[in-house]
């Protein structure tokens, strides 16, 4: 007779790029990764400028082959797949017909036609034009209505990529929380029905089923969502014992990376610097998340129905990217050792005082719709002087710039009493640890490095999965969502605390940096006039 066989469960990332499945071991109490799996797809080819799209039949082929992918591992074949936990790209639109397959093809969180509708949402929700993102699904449906009205009334469920893939596991119309509040704005853990009720009054259609009775039933972590059907076994392949075990409801790539962040008590904000930078904050039951409204925060839910707010950058590391690469080739090309660019300049970075030796950037080399940039090309560096003109300093005012618009949101978060009490970073600037003592002398909280990890997204789902799996074997477990997150061995992270003097530095600074955000506007004139 053969070992028993340790439990395990699948996660799976749905991202814009392609898709990544997890085998993880759970009697493990660090939830390590034992197998990945991966299957590729791109865009929609030929499409027009600011238009993104892909095949839902993509995403299927592409589950199939990471599944079998981590199949074929030679360790699977000692772990018993006990759940399933799914997280994908947030705010796509994927149309489902009655018979249940995908029509069209699937508006991704990146395409841009629906920039009108969404500040008309907005102003008919809340009687202003920016409170409505151009992702929100809601606004790329009244788009699709619109403009594909045939489409439209051949729809009976519309849904997100993560919500596309538990559908085909489950045959379940359910979705997360925390990817139906990314498709229509949420209240006391549903959607809001004045809301809804006002978009039927002025958008309903005779033809088109309202949208209240298109969006996914809203799931909370934990809670039923839909069990893996013997269809879905079969045609992923999936051992014959798997069928009817729980899928967890399916959720946005936001709060599942934040699950794989560990976060989940109120006041711990996560802060990931990349193309586009993003901060999100996990608030408390006490806030109002409709009377905390600003262009440059966006209200989402956490996995478990708290508010999140986001502030999102569009114009993260490109700029500081850019002058890298320009501003320190020259230098590497003089390193005898051949480094990359990055690696000769971060310690410069690093060691450059606190001010920059005087210097002040602004990023924008694309438009920044929360801080009412409304056009890219005023990325600019002032305070140039023959003392100070060193690749450190130049590079480093740079970074902070994009610190600095972040910063923005986080303090408009603070002067409307949400309580922000500690930061984790993570992606690719924790690959040198000193930056961590920089954000916690800017934000002025203590900041956790995370290690660097491609797999937070998938690994979130596993953990969702492990939760719905505890809560489905033992329904009398009280044990909530944050001290379930505490309750996984993690490893010890690298901390930072503020430095009073460098910290006070640069707060002169960001308040300078104000300054010359009110002169973006005249910028942006003088370079978008013909004189």
């Amino acid at each position: 007779m053969g070992d028993k066989k340790k439990k395990a469960v699948l996660g799976i990332d749905n991202g814009t790029q392609g898709l990544t499945a997890l085998l993880v071991d759970i009697d493990d109490p660090t939830l390590p990764v034992i197998a990945t799996g991966e299957g590729s797809y791109g865009f929609v080819p030929n499409l027009a400028s600011g238009s993104y799209e892909q095949q839902a039949s993509d995403w299927d082929v592409a589950l199939k082959t990471a599944i079998q992918h981590v199949m074929a591992h030679p360790a699977f074949v000692n772990y018993q797949i006990v759940a399933v936990g799914v997280a994908g790209q947030m705010h796509g639109h994927v149309l489902v017909d009655a018979s249940g397959e995908a029509i069209g093809t699937v508006r991704l969180w990146c395409d841009a036609r629906n920039q009108a509708e969404a500040e008309e949402l907005s102003q008919l929700f809340y009687g202003r034009p920016d409170n409505v993102p151009k992702r929100v699904t809601a606004a790329r449906w009244l788009w699709t209505m619109r403009n594909q009205p045939e489409l439209a009334e051949s729809v009976d469920f519309l849904t997100t990529p993560a919500g596309w893939l538990s559908f085909r596991l489950t045959n379940s119309k359910r979705l997360g929380i925390g990817d139906s509040s990314g498709m229509f704005p949420m209240g006391t853990k549903n959607y809001r029905q004045d809301l809804l009720q006002k978009f039927q009054e002025r958008y309903g259609s005779e033809k088109v089923r309202p949208l209240s009775e298109l969006l996914p039933e809203v799931v909370l972590c934990g809670d039923d969502a839909g069990n893996l059907t013997a269809e879905a076994v079969s045609w992923l392949g999936l051992p014959k014992e798997t069928i009817g075990i729980p899928v967890a409801a399916a959720e946005g790539d936001q709060p599942a990376t934040l699950v794989g962040s560990l976060i989940g008590h109120a006041g711990m904000a996560s802060l990931s610097f990349g193309t586009s930078v993003c901060a999100n904050l996990v608030g408390g039951s006490s806030e109002d998340p409709a009377k905390i409204m600003s262009p440059g925060v966006n209200h989402f839910s956490a996995v478990n129905g708290q508010p999140i707010y986001m502030v999102w950058l569009r114009n993260g590391t490109t700029y500081f990217n850019t002058i890298v690469k320009s501003y320190g080739s020259a230098s590497v090309a003089m390193d005898n050792e051949g480094r990359d660019v990055f690696d000769s300049l971060m310690p410069q970075i690093v060691d450059a005082p606190a001010d920059c030796g005087g210097l002040l950037a602004m990023p924008f080399m694309d438009d920044e719709p929360g801080l009412g940039v409304t056009s890219g090309g005023t990325a600019t560096l002032i305070g140039w002087n023959p003392n100070n003109a060193i690749p450190g300093n130049v590079c480093k005012a740079a970074l902070l710039s994009t610190m600095f618009n972040l910063k923005k949101g986080v303090d408009y978060l603070k002067q409307n009493r949400v309580n922000v009490s500690e930061i984790f970073f993570s992606g690719g600037l924790t690959k040198t640890p000193e930056m961590g003592q920089v954000v916690a002398d800017v934000f002025e909280l203590p900041v956790h490095l995370l290690p660097g990890s491609e797999e937070g997204c998938s690994w979130g789902a596993a953990v969702l999965a492990k939760y719905r799996w505890q809560k489905k074997s033992n329904p009398a477990d009280q044990q909530d969502w944050p001290d379930f997150l505490k309750s996984i061995a993690t490893k010890q992270m690298q901390s930072f605390c503020p430095n009073p003097p460098d910290s006070a530095i640069y707060q002169t600074s960001y308040r300078k940096y104000d300054q010359l955000l009110k002169l973006q506007p005249e910028l942006q004139q003088l370079m978008n006039s013909s004189c």
